[in-house]
């Protein structure tokens, strides 16, 4: 499902115009991104919660030059399906 069909789902089921609909969704993703970037997370009860992970710093190996690099620890963003969402995909 992409974008566009969340937008027009969401307006065939509230009667909301599609214009509209697309604006709040794309202030929704917009805010997401804001906390997460400043290292906030976001819950949203019943459906999960997006937040931030920190991968440790690790050795790897450039195979081509035959060479180690050590790739520093960073953050990632994720999702964490709650568990009624988990249920009802089950």
């Amino acid at each position: 499902m992409t974008k566009a069909d969340i937008v027009s789902e969401i307006s065939k089921s509230t009667g909301i115009d599609k214009a509209s609909v697309l604006e709040t969704l794309e202030k929704f993703m917009e805010t997401v991104k804001d906390s997460l970037a400043s290292g906030e997370n976001v819950y949203l009860r019943g459906f999960g919660s997006f937040i931030v992970k920190t991968r440790s710093q690790k050795t790897a190996r450039n195979i081509s030059k035959n060479t180690t690099i050590i790739i520093p620890e960073h953050k990632i963003p994720a999702f964490k399906p709650a568990k009624v969402f988990m249920e009802q995909v089950k």
